[in-house]
């Protein structure tokens, strides 16, 4: 059956309604339930074609320069960084940490903020003040001048990572988030893959350019990109679905309507719950703290990250050779990410991936930090990503999933976990000192046991959702409603955790 067809009785009821539109709105919502499967197959693919291409390409290329202007530093210290700018000790892990000091000082807030601001004109905005920072970075003469830019950069790249998660879990249902997720954060494989390319053409063939060392055109190059970049958000990014222009009226209620239906709750709009209630019903909900600390752990899982250009240099290969290395390493954790969070959105299960997942980096941070054969150590740095990054996307899916209504609880919620969670950033890069090369004994057992952390986290998570699962079924017996409350929220009939 043809969804035009199938759209004309719908859209007449808003033509011919004569009780305003919210009777008109309420009647549409009416016939979206009472419509078969195959009406909302075919009407969900129509909508995520239109939604897919303008978001997803756009958010992928944001996160690809985000994590890019945020990583740069590791191919920067490959050259004459550390030289120029007089860093000796742990300078260059005081400059990876304190990048996010700034960056948790504006997540919770920024997040807020993005419920009542068009989501296209502010992240795009922060991503051009991000740029802008980047690219100063080149101008610095001393180590102090660095730590000031890292500092700001942070703050201003605070916005976009949990704004982008958020705004996928505001168009996206539980099924079909984990996947997207996926395709976003593949913008930080393709970054450290690109970034490897890019570092080593940069610090390969611009190095004394001009009189301008290869580590400051790293910056300029990287930052500029930035900022050309920022100005597509203003005519591409969409916003929520009841505000999207580029969506007919009926798309639109189309789209708000699916995702009450995934979850039961209100409807996503802004304006739906105060700041101050959905603050509260998230500090209020325990689930939150145990999400926070599974994120925690995950991260910090992943620190190896920073330091992938100097932990592959360690294979004794020179400066170029050693850039180019990393790139296949991200390409190949890209693709697995992509098939196993398809695999788990099929499924609808997070906890069991997550496991299996992170036992594949902890076999990779052992034999890293136990062996010097080179062989051993290629194998294990593909393992290392390979496991830690495809669970981190699946754990954010998870968070999302798990606190669906309200709009401003949920970003409360995505926020809180993030902040609390890039903890791990500021102490984790410690764990890799110069001193400890080439194995890097302490970062390979502390990243190791992190993800055994992970393991255990989600296996407690799983254990709780499914008690609150019985609970849902338990009160549905027993009461027969249309709905209930359940931890402060309101959920639909049928709703159920995603374990």
């Amino acid at each position: 059956m043809e969804t035009k067809e199938e759209e004309k009785p719908a859209l007449q009821s808003v033509e011919h309604s004569s009780g305003g539109i919210e009777d008109a709105d309420a009647a549409l919502h009416q016939q979206f339930a009472e419509a078969d499967s195959a009406w909302h197959q075919a009407m969900s693919k129509k909508l995520l074609r239109k939604v897919d291409g303008h978001l997803l390409p756009l958010l992928v290329l944001m996160y690809l320069l985000n994590f890019l202007d945020r990583n740069n530093l590791s191919q920067a210290r490959i050259g004459t960084l550390e030289k120029d700018l007089g860093m000796t000790g742990t300078d260059f892990n005081l400059a990876t940490s304190i990048l996010f000091v700034g960056y948790l000082l504006m997540q919770l807030p920024s997040n807020l903020i993005l419920t009542r601001v068009r989501p296209s004109i502010y992240l795009g905005g922060a991503m051009m003040i991000w740029g802008a920072i980047s690219a100063a970075q080149a101008g610095t003469q001393s180590f102090g001048g660095l730590i000031a830019c890292r500092f700001m950069l942070g703050f201003a790249e605070a916005p976009f990572f949990p704004g982008g998660v958020f705004l996928m879990s505001s168009w996206y249902t539980r099924q079909e988030l984990a996947h997207r997720i996926a395709w976003f954060y593949a913008g930080s494989s393709l970054a450290n893959a690109f970034g490897g390319l890019l570092g080593a053409g940069v610090l390969g063939g611009l190095s004394g350019a001009r009189g301008i060392a290869g580590w400051r055109w790293l910056f300029i190059i990287e930052g500029t990109l930035t900022i050309a970049s920022s100005l597509l958000s203003l005519f591409i990014l969409p916003n929520y679905p009841s505000t999207t222009t580029w969506l007919t009226p009926h798309e639109r209620l189309y789209a708000s309507w699916r995702l009450t239906a995934d979850t039961g709750g209100e409807p996503d709009r802004a304006d739906s719950s105060t700041l101050k209630h959905g603050v509260l019903l998230a500090l209020k909900d325990p689930r939150l703290y145990l999400f926070t600390v599974l994120q925690h752990a995950s991260l910090l899982s992943q620190t190896f990250q920073f330091f992938f250009p100097t932990i592959v240099q360690t294979l004794g290969y020179a400066t170029v050779p050693t850039l180019l290395i990393t790139a296949p390493v991200w390409v190949v954790t890209f693709l697995v990410s992509l098939i196993v969070t398809y695999i788990s959105g099929r499924t609808g299960e997070r906890s069991l991936h997550v496991i299996g997942l992170m036992t594949v980096s902890v076999i990779g941070n052992v034999i890293a930090a136990c062996t010097l054969n080179t062989g051993a150590r290629l194998f294990a740095m593909f393992l290392m990503p390979m496991g830690a990054v495809p669970a981190y996307q699946i754990i954010l899916a998870w968070v999302a999933n798990s606190f669906p209504r309200p709009m401003v609880k949920r970003s409360v919620c995505v926020s809180f976990a993030n902040m609390i969670g890039n903890c791990a950033n500021i102490y984790g890069p410690y764990m890799y000192p110069a001193t400890d090369g080439p194995r890097y004994l302490a970062g390979g057992v502390g990243t190791a046991a992190a993800a055994v952390l992970v393991m255990g986290l989600a296996g407690l998570a799983r254990l709780v959702l499914a008690r609150e699962n019985r609970r849902l079924e338990a009160r549905e017996r027993a009461t027969g409603d249309e709905g209930h409350a359940v931890g402060n929220d309101e959920k639909a009939v049928g709703f159920r955790y995603v374990l």
